[in-house]
Parts: structure tokens; sequence; C-alpha cells
């Protein structure tokens, strides 16, 4: 019913830049936020950015000032600019959407497969 598929993830060196995307699709009523969580090998998964449906953004603070979460509603696609990157950033990086399948419904999440993040000099 919900389908998110994550892409851009790959190896960069320390100070370099990727981008990621999101992309939703499938029978969903209604968004209420976007985000970007992060799985190191051996950690627990971790909130990075989120995005509310008014636009309202939040970032752990490890990330401030070096990622940017966006969306853009006519792709319904949503971003993460990762730029300065630090081999800490190293990980899977999971899209997480918070929406509902009929107006009747409850909110859920539902979460992509993931993509690989490399951060390796």
């Amino acid at each position: 019913q919900v389908q998110l598929v994550e892409s851009g993830g790959g190896l960069v060196q320390p100070g370099g830049s990727l981008r990621l995307s999101c992309t939703t699709s499938g029978s969903i009523f209604s968004i209420s936020a976007l985000g970007w969580y992060r799985q190191a090998p051996g950690k627990e998964r971790e909130l990075v950015a989120t995005i509310t449906s008014g636009g309202t953004t939040n970032y752990a603070d490890s990330v401030k000032g070096r990622f940017t979460i966006s969306r853009d509603n006519v792709k319904k696609t949503v971003y993460l600019q990762m730029n300065s990157l630090k081999p800490e950033d190293t990980a899977v990086y999971y899209c997480n959407a918070v929406a509902r399948l009929g107006p009747w419904a409850k909110d859920r999440g539902y979460w992509g497969q993931g993509t690989q993040v490399t951060v390796s000099s």
C-alpha cells in the first residue's frame, strides 16, 4: 500500500557531499511528516532530520549546519542534502513517512529499505 524508495547513497571522502532521495508511492491518503534516520553497525537507529507537512524541520545536533532536509510535494519526494560529510556519518540511511491510508485510518510509520552511505578516506 505504501512504498518508500531511497536512492543517492554511495562512497564519498570526508568533506564531500551526497544527496539522498526518497520517493513515496501507493494508496496514501495523507502524510503528516517525513524523515531520515540512520543506523550504523552495532548501533540503534537514530533520527537525522524530519520535516512536517507544514514545512517545519528538525535536525540532530550532530548534523546541524551540514545537512538539509526538503520535500517536493509534486514529485512526492523528500531529500536529504549532506555536506561536509564525516566518517561518523557512515550508516544505512532510511526514509520514514508518518501516513494514513484513508480518512478513517490512524497514522502509521512506514520505512524504506535504506541506502548505504560510506564516508571514508
